[in-house]
């Protein structure tokens, strides 16, 4: 099991830093006048403090990080740059895909650490993530991320995506 835990903290470390770099590329486009840029400025801070947790959490074990790091630092930056561009509900249609898949994803490890009954600190810490991500998921759908042009295809591109670097984090 040491090994399917190690990958969990990989790949939620590598999720939580992709998240930082999607804010950081929104707020580089916004600036800190746009519509939601307060919004989304909160929400990068707590995706540090998720992202800060893992890393320590990584020293502490001595798990590897992914060695996809270079690249998720660009894709996310260029995900949350894009969406920026298209617009303020965008960037939220954004959040709201990737927040759903990230719920998806937490749920699945803590299902797989409660019947193994395993773990607790990093349950913990895998729940009150997943509540925060569920916070943003639904700031995002209130700040009218449904109002996207185009918002299922983005939604389902986004949460594809995800999907796809879940995967390959918790491998390489």
């Amino acid at each position: 099991m040491k090994d399917h835990i190690e990958r969990m903290i990989r790949v939620d470390q590598a999720g939580e830093f992709g998240a930082t770099r999607i804010y950081a590329g929104q707020l580089a486009v916004m600036g800190d006048r746009a519509p939601h840029s307060g919004e989304i400025a909160a929400m990068a801070r707590q995706e540090d403090e998720h992202h800060d947790a893992f890393n320590a959490l990584m020293a502490e074990r001595g798990v590897r990080p992914t060695a996809l790091h270079p690249f998720w630092n660009v894709a996310g930056y260029a995900l949350g740059a894009a969406t920026a561009l298209i617009g303020p509900k965008a960037a939220m249609a954004c959040t709201a895909a990737v927040e759903t898949e990230i719920d998806n994803h937490y749920s699945r490890q803590l299902d797989a650490l409660q019947e193994a009954d395993e773990e607790p600190e990093l349950q913990g810490m895998i729940e009150k993530f997943r509540e925060e991500e569920r916070e943003h998921h639904d700031a995002a759908i209130a700040a009218g991320a449904e109002e996207t042009p185009g918002y299922p295809l983005l939604s389902a591109a986004i949460r594809l995506g995800c999907r796809a670097a879940i995967r390959i984090s918790e491998r390489v």
